[in-house]
């Protein structure tokens, strides 16, 4: 709740602090995709269906997403706007998440220590951004290298609550990891359609996250199939199980953008982004020292030894290894694969911590005189460990007051910009278009429900093109 509450204070300050001129918009991060989802979400408090709102282009409702119908119909049902219901995604994911990984920990630990280091490291972790920065201010000239290695929300969970809640909501997926797991020490396929049943929920959401699923369970099955040198007769069933109760999502995904022209192209301007997973060897700057250590872990448990092996510890390797394959794969979301492998990474951290960093310092210790409690020392590595991985979120939370401290666009509109909009929404023509600077136009569906002429970088339909004619005007 510590973390909500911290989170919630850059909103209550932008508020607080705004000018009598301008108005906060309630966002704190990633202006265009929130609007997008706000889009979705005025759409959907009416409606089971949304069309494009974000291109002029006249298109039919065909698109569908049920976290936002879900936040739309609550909205509509309760009288308010999407400012309200997106702090509501981001308190409820966020406690859910929270306790959804306890409660996966909790299957891998039974020393409350370990269970809640790893816990601290999912919620408080971070990379080497931090060195980055240092490096901005000091021998880059206020240029700050590789920025997505600061920035990227995906494997961030503090981030990712502070800003991305959708994000946070996504990585729910792995309760249906929970769910196997239980399901198998049980021999029990019923919990298999559960995984699928709720698979498919979260595939309504984000369809690419069932790419995320459906490797890991693979990949685990390769693991047990190697160990055991027989089918995994079991997770063979529950994969075929979940496989065909959740892959709906993910074929209809296939069939709109590969049957509708204008969401074909929108797919197609995914790489406008121009944001992807930083390559391999930049992978320790983004994760940071957790990575590392994972990485120390399950080289040091040697990845050729399998024999032996509990089940668990197969599990989280194989959550471990195949995400260098799903983080890049050649599709321009790959960077969206990285969303929840910091739960693995910290796993396997607090295991390098415990069996392998601590008893070597220990024996280090015992050669002298120091006088070196085991336990304590074990405490005190912990703490080492959490303070350091915290820095560069430290300066991400800071940063946003400082952003917010301009005043200015996207995060603040002017009052007579909100006047306009209103005005614009009260007006009866649901398809006209209103051509406005990105600044402004990307606010237009959400507030208005009319089409904006430029709004998304991929929604858009030529969004360049688009981006050059409304410069010329």
């Amino acid at each position: 709740l510590l973390v909500l509450v911290l989170t919630s204070l850059r909103c209550l300050f932008a508020y607080w602090a705004a000018p009598a001129d301008k108005q906060f918009m309630g966002i704190v991060l990633n202006i265009p995709d929130h609007m997008q989802y706000f889009s979705w979400f005025r759409e959907f408090m009416t409606q089971n269906l949304s069309a494009n709102k974000l291109t002029p282009e006249t298109n039919q409702p065909v698109f569908f997403n049920l976290l936002w119908w879900s936040l739309g119909r609550l909205g509509a049902f309760f009288g308010v706007g999407y400012a309200v219901m997106y702090q509501a995604l981001r308190w409820i994911s966020a406690i859910l998440f929270m306790l959804l990984v306890y409660r996966m920990l909790s299957w891998f630990f039974a020393e409350k220590l370990r269970r809640q280091t790893a816990f601290l490291l999912v919620l408080l972790g971070s990379g080497f951004g931090w060195v980055l920065v240092l490096m901005k201010y000091t021998v880059m000239n206020g240029e700050l290298l590789w920025p997505l290695d600061v920035y990227v929300a995906e494997p961030n969970t503090f981030l990712s609550i502070m800003g991305s809640p959708h994000f946070v909501a996504a990585a729910l997926y792995m309760f249906v990891f929970d769910l196997l797991l239980r399901g198998q020490a049980k021999g029990s396929l019923r919990y298999a359609v559960y995984a699928g049943l709720f698979a498919l929920f979260m595939g309504w959401q984000h369809a690419y996250d069932l790419i995320i699923v459906y490797g890991v369970i693979a990949a685990y099955a390769l693991l047990l199939l190697l160990r055991d040198r027989k089918l995994p007769m079991y997770l063979v069933w529950s994969g075929l199980i979940v496989g065909v109760i959740s892959v709906w999502p993910a074929i209809y995904s296939v069939l709109l953008t590969s049957l509708d022209p204008l969401w074909e192209e929108v797919l197609a301007q995914f790489a406008n982004a121009g944001v992807y997973t930083p390559p391999l060897y930049r992978l320790p700057i983004l994760l940071g020292l957790p990575f590392l250590l994972a990485l120390f872990t399950v080289l040091r448990q040697n990845p050729f030894r399998l024999r032996g092996v509990s089940d668990n510890a197969l599990f989280v390797r194989g959550w471990f290894w195949i995400s260098f394959v799903l983080v890049y794969l050649p599709v321009d979301y790959q960077i969206h694969m990285l969303n929840g492998w910091q739960v693995p990474i910290a796993i396997l951290a607090t295991q390098g911590l415990f069996d392998y960093v601590a008893p070597a310092l220990n024996r280090w210790f015992s050669r002298g005189d120091w006088h070196w409690s085991a336990r304590r020392g074990q405490t005190l590595l912990a703490a080492l460990l959490i303070l350091a991985v915290i820095p560069t979120n430290l300066y991400l939370f800071a940063w946003r007051f400082v952003d917010l401290r301009r005043y200015d666009y996207p995060y603040y509109l002017h009052n007579d910009e909100i006047a306009a909009l209103r005005w614009l929404e009260k007006t009866p023509d649901g398809e006209a278009v209103v051509m406005a600077s990105l600044s402004l136009g990307q606010y237009v569906p959400a507030e208005t429900g009319k089409h904006a002429f430029l709004a998304h970088w991929a929604q858009t339909v030529d969004f360049y093109g688009k981006s050059a004619q409304v410069e010329a005007f």
